[in-house]
């Protein structure tokens, strides 16, 4: 008897269902705090070079000091990483005048001064990574997805073998949970009740999105930021290591023993690439690289759409709730395989329009902004609940780790393209909308699993082809 069968006779979808969703949504609020902290840890205010004292300044305002000592951009800004050799008085006369010599114009020599009015301390001010060190900033998003990326390849080989929602020695939960809080709510509900789980659970995403905007708001130094939002992953390691998920271990030994495993047989990722189908679906689930590459470059870059920092993270989050619920209708309606890719290029099609649409036209951009971040959270909610139901069982959880993998490396890469618009201002949006259109074409190759029980071993997989 196939565990989907089990599951029919005890009632499909009842009180027990309904307690474990509601234990596994909790902790998935803190998750998005974690992927989109960098936005606000790691912000950079507007600075200008220090300027030291002189006695010639005595008698100036500091707007004139600036004048006569910071060059001054296109737009009337003054320069954020230059500053004359020597102050330059005449500017006092005629601001509108050119400097004399381009050959005064130097790099920051004695560090930069902040705007504080909106953070009180960030680690750009701390450390001062700006200007030639702004790659560094960037590069500190990328170092939490790569070790992300690791935590879903290690931990994803390991759960095979024990436990997989009980941390192990020196685990910080909050890495790999997302992959667990996941399988835990797929593996014990029915067919019917399958999709509406994996939106359910991932709603508690978007409110962590909406509550990432609420805290970063109340506490505006990032040391203290930071203990805000990993302090509950605390809570969650102690649930958790008190048994909070045994129901999910006992799901996986009822499955394993309905597909007649072979004792010591074993399967690792080369397993999910050893036969044609399943070689297919791995490949084509690369796909969810796009999604994740599109997905963070929208979510983090919070100040290109002319809006206040935390007003755009708390409506880039508040717009994800409609987009799931549409994603659950389409997804039952249409199919998965439809809603996956056109979800994913109408995000990049969104991305390619705000490059086209001129920066004067500021209110038409912030609405396409959020329109795109609805398609591309559509395409999130999709490819996690799409790729759990694409692997066999006693391979979901390396499907899982892998395509945890390749999406973590997509968010990885997303803040480093940020680095791109001294190539050309709008060549990271160019690049989010292309990886997007082309992955978004990549999933129509996937094979539709709506209304199709779990498959449970490989034979299941290819048989169906």
């Amino acid at each position: 008897m196939k565990f989907e069968d089990l599951l029919l006779e005890i009632g499909g979808f009842g009180r027990f269902q309904i307690f474990i969703l509601f234990i596994l949504c909790l902790p998935r609020i803190n998750l998005p705090m974690h992927f989109l902290l960098h936005n606000f840890l790691a912000a950079t205010p507007s600075h200008h070079c220090a300027i030291p004292h002189q006695e010639a300044f005595v008698n100036l305002t500091m707007e004139e000091v600036l004048l006569i000592s910071i060059p001054q951009e296109p737009d009337g800004t003054y320069s954020s990483c230059e500053m004359f050799s020597q102050p330059q008085f005449h500017l006092l006369l005629n601001s509108s005048l050119q400097p004399e010599n381009n050959s005064i114009i130097q790099h920051c020599q004695h560090g930069w001064v902040y705007d504080h009015s909106q953070f009180t301390s960030t680690i750009s001010t701390q450390w001062d990574l700006v200007c030639e060190q702004r790659g560094l900033n960037q590069a500190t998003a990328t170092f939490f997805f790569i070790g992300v990326t690791m935590g879903a390849v290690i931990f994803g080989y390991l759960s095979d073998r024990f436990d997989p929602c009980r941390p192990l020695p020196g685990e910080v939960p909050c890495v790999p949970a997302e992959r667990c809080l996941l399988l835990a709510g797929m593996e014990w509900v029915d067919i019917q009740h399958r999709t509406f789980s994996g939106i359910l659970t991932s709603i508690f995403w978007s409110i962590g999105n909406m509550l990432l905007a609420m805290v970063a708001y109340l506490v505006r130094e990032w040391h203290w930021l930071l203990v805000a939002v990993t302090g509950p992953c605390l809570l969650t390691r102690w649930l958790v290591g008190m048994g909070l998920f045994p129901s999910f271990h006992l799901s996986q030994a009822l499955r394993r023993m309905s597909t007649n495993k072979k004792p010591g047989q074993s399967y690792s990722y080369i397993s999910l690439f050893r036969t044609p189908v399943l070689r297919k679906i791995s490949l084509c689930s690369g796909a969810v690289f796009g999604v994740a590459f599109s997905y963070y470059g929208m979510s983090m870059n919070l100040t290109g759409f002319g809006l206040n920092m935390y007003l755009s993270q708390f409506l880039l989050g508040i717009v994800e709730i409609p987009a799931k619920m549409i994603m659950y209708v389409l997804v039952n309606r249409v199919g998965r395989r439809q809603s996956q890719a056109w979800a994913l290029i109408l995000t990049g099609l969104s991305i390619g329009a705000n490059v086209i649409i001129p920066k004067t036209f500021t209110s038409l951009r912030p609405v396409v902004a959020i329109m795109g971040k609805g398609f591309s959270e559509a395409a999130f909610t999709t490819v996690f609940l799409y790729t759990s139901e694409l692997y066999p069982t006693i391979l979901r959880q390396n499907g899982m780790g892998y395509t945890s993998f390749v999406a973590r490396l997509g968010g990885a890469l997303a803040p480093l393209v940020f680095l791109l618009d001294e190539v050309w201002r709008s060549l990271p949006e160019v690049m989010y909308c292309g990886v997007a259109v082309c992955c978004g074409s990549v999933a129509f190759l996937l094979p539709e699993t709506l209304n199709v029980r779990l498959p449970e071993g490989i034979e299941d997989i290819e048989k169906a082809q």
